[in-house]
């Protein structure tokens, strides 16, 4: 196993599923209850921040004014088809403040932004 793949298998994954209850990746942890509420502690009790990986889980967070920042991954093409990220819009605009943006060797770009005050 590479040396990232047993950093990230160590680290704590917060589950949010309303059909699943166990889930096989170690050090595995069910998120219940009312998500505002939960996913609030679960910030408050991570400093260092919480990293997401789900469009759906993005949207229904940011709905719930949950993201202080994101970070996207721009890579050079244009499908023409599928899902956007919040295609069912939210309440309000969003500003952001550029934090980073870094080119890959891939073409890709790295963006790191945060919520304007």
């Amino acid at each position: 196993m590479r040396e990232w793949a047993i950093a990230l298998e160590a680290k704590p994954k917060y589950v949010v599923s309303s059909t699943r209850t166990s889930f096989p990746w170690t050090n595995s942890h069910h998120v219940v209850g009312d998500l505002r509420s939960s996913v609030q502690a679960l910030k408050d009790a991570t400093p260092a921040g919480v990293l997401l990986g789900s469009g759906k889980l993005a949207v229904a967070l940011d709905r719930l004014d949950l993201i202080d920042e994101y970070l996207f991954l721009v890579h050079p093409r244009i499908a023409g088809h599928g899902p956007t990220l919040h295609e069912s819009g939210l309440p309000s605009t969003r500003r952001l403040d550029l934090i980073s943006a870094k080119p890959l060797r891939c073409g890709a770009v790295a963006m790191h932004y945060r919520r304007s005050a």
